[in-house]
């Protein structure tokens, strides 16, 4: 099983970014897929979760508004689609599965994780 996180860059404040999650090994469609981010010296902070019905979706306050998750089944794939994006969003992006069918935010719910993706936002 694995998991590879993509689309990450350097870009100004108030720009978009879209970043991907694809899974080789599991089927996302099966899948409960939530996004996580890592400041410099900080812990995993929980980003976005979308359920296993490919639906539902629940966002960190700090986000919310802004960040918009997405699972395309034909590809299987998970997107986080960032706009409006602030300083404080820069940090490293993982995307994260598990089994668990709700919308979990504790990162150590999660069984299968990417290797991560560097987002820099500059003022």
């Amino acid at each position: 099983v694995q998991l590879q996180a993509s689309g990450g860059a350097s870009v100004q404040a108030g720009g978009n970014l879209r970043l991907s999650c694809a899974a080789s090994g599991l089927t996302f469609s099966s899948k409960t897929v939530a996004w996580f981010r890592q400041a410099p010296g900080q812990g995993k902070t929980f980003v976005g979760v979308i359920s296993m019905n490919g639906i539902t979706t629940v966002y960190a306050d700090s986000v919310k508004g802004r960040f918009t998750i997405s699972r395309d089944d034909a590809k299987n794939t998970v997107n986080l689609q960032m706009n409006s994006l602030k300083p404080e969003d820069t940090a490293v992006y993982f995307c994260a599965a598990t089994y668990r069918n709700s919308a979990a935010q504790s990162p150590s719910l999660y069984e299968n994780w990417g290797q991560g993706t560097q987002v820099t936002v500059s003022s």
